[in-house]
């Protein structure tokens, strides 16, 4: 005789480490800061609304809060832009909204929320985020992924055996702090003279399709910047359009932060039109086209994200892909990871695709995680989401490219150095006997080391 065994009640229930609840989109009213009380919707819509009203400075910014936001918060701002910001301010309408979307109209409140909020950490640094006694890793460099040093012309970065990145421009709709091409992209700052194109577009493209005709070991072309959004549309599209007619270009990934940032520019109608064009050629020739956008917290994907992915895969776009960035104090936790990931698959058609480690680019450690932390927050979000919809938590190691955070081949936790082997040679590498064997090192932020190797660090001359 079999006994049947009575389900045992557990006496206590345990949560799960993570909840999930659908959370459906909002677009939080622009209406509550002062200057844009008497904005339409049509404007609100409206790409070029949008450009022309961007902040571009602190006075700007004080024109739009009103009394919203407390002096010392303005104060910290200049104090960052004079003694730390690597990047300009330029803000889209549509990003600033996002932050703090429900601080209420308590100066006080509105302050502290500015301060907490995780978009305003990445898009408007101020002075107390930064590291006080890192902001700035040894190690760390203008062009921290060596980018430019692999030009095979100007703007075109052969660094993998298959693939190539094309910088059209080095402008943006936008500028994050974080940016990992802080030396070409953007305005110069008090702190960092920039780097600038010098061929004509027209030459420059002209260059990058002679070599990639003469190249046909390369597959895969990363139209980027800069911001796509910024290369007038007919001069990407004739540009597409002439990638397209090389056979050995199977891939095409455009990659737009505007996505996000600006989705009014990719719903207006000459873009519409435009990308479909575009789509329904890449159809016809066997070409994969894809969009890479950049969304890094889940406040940023709004009903006008949606809408802008909804319309790109509508004309006939195959994807649209989220690259995010891990940075402390903006999604560096599970939750807000998840949240993120729920909300970019869930609600917005965009598929969670990679999380950066943020690049060892000056004054950035305040944003660094170590690669131990990557990998427990790798390890944190397995299990939720649909496996092909779980984004890859990457490395971007110099002179290797990318490697998934569990991929180091030794690790001293103490002095924080990870090492790291690659399978190809970079252009830079092709008469170089040692480039498969070598271990590339790459480096946690000092402040998260434990007390020795902190001092370890500290007893170092420093350049």
């Amino acid at each position: 005789m079999t006994a049947i065994q009575e389900p045992v009640t557990p006496a206590a229930a345990y949560d799960q480490p993570y909840e999930y609840a659908r959370a459906e989109l909002v677009e939080p009213d622009w209406r509550r800061f002062p200057d844009w009380h008497d904005v339409t919707e049509a404007e609100w819509r409206d790409a070029q609304w949008q450009r022309v009203h961007c902040v571009r400075n602190v006075k700007q910014l004080k024109a739009l809060m009103g009394d919203l936001l407390e002096e010392r918060f303005y104060d910290d701002l200049l104090a960052d832009q004079r003694e730390m910001a690597t990047m300009s301010m330029l803000l889209p309408p549509q990003m600033l909204n996002t932050m703090a979307p429900t601080a209420g109209t308590d100066p006080a409140k509105v302050t502290e929320a500015f301060y907490a909020d995780p978009i305003r950490r990445y898009m408007l640094p101020v002075r107390s985020d930064r590291d006080p006694a890192w902001p700035s890793h040894p190690h760390s460099e203008r062009d921290s992924l060596h980018e430019a040093e692999m030009w095979v012309v100007e703007g075109l970065t052969h660094r993998y055996p298959t693939k190539v990145l094309a910088e059209m421009i080095s402008t943006c709709p936008q500028y994050c702090g974080h940016c990992t091409r802080m030396d070409l992209v953007g305005n110069s700052t008090e702190q960092i003279e920039k780097h600038k194109l010098t061929l004509k577009p027209v030459d420059r493209q002209d260059a990058m399709i002679a070599y990639l005709k003469k190249t046909p070991g390369v597959r895969d072309v990363v139209v980027s910047g800069g911001d796509v959004a910024n290369v007038p549309w007919p001069q990407l599209e004739s540009f597409l359009m002439r990638l397209m007619d090389i056979d050995t270009v199977r891939d095409i990934r455009l990659a737009t932060k505007a996505l996000a940032a600006l989705p009014q520019h990719w719903i207006q109608p000459k873009v519409v039109e435009g990308l479909e064009r575009v789509a329904v050629t890449a159809q016809r020739r066997g070409v994969n086209l894809a969009i890479h956008t950049h969304v890094n917290h889940a406040q940023s994907v709004t009903p006008l994200v949606a809408e802008a992915a909804q319309t790109a895969l509508n004309v006939g776009v195959r994807d649209v892909r989220n690259q995010g960035v891990l940075m402390r104090g903006v999604n560096a936790t599970p939750a807000a990871l998840l949240d993120l990931c729920f909300a970019l698959q869930g609600e917005a058609n965009i598929l969670p695709y990679y999380f950066y480690m943020c690049d060892m680019i000056p004054n950035a450690e305040h944003w660094r995680v170590a690669v131990w932390e990557a990998q427990e927050l790798q390890h944190a979000i397995m299990g939720y989401l649909p496996g092909y919809a779980t984004p890859r938590i990457v490395c971007d190691v110099p002179y290797v490219g990318k490697r998934w955070v569990h991929q180091l081949a030794e690790y001293d936790r103490e002095l924080g150095i990870s090492y790291w082997t690659k399978n190809y040679r970079t252009g830079i590498e092709l008469d170089d006997p040692e480039a498969l064997q070598r271990r590339y090192p790459y480096y946690d932020p000092i402040s998260t080391l434990p007390e020795a190797g902190q001092q370890w660090w500290s007893s170092r001359p420093q350049s």
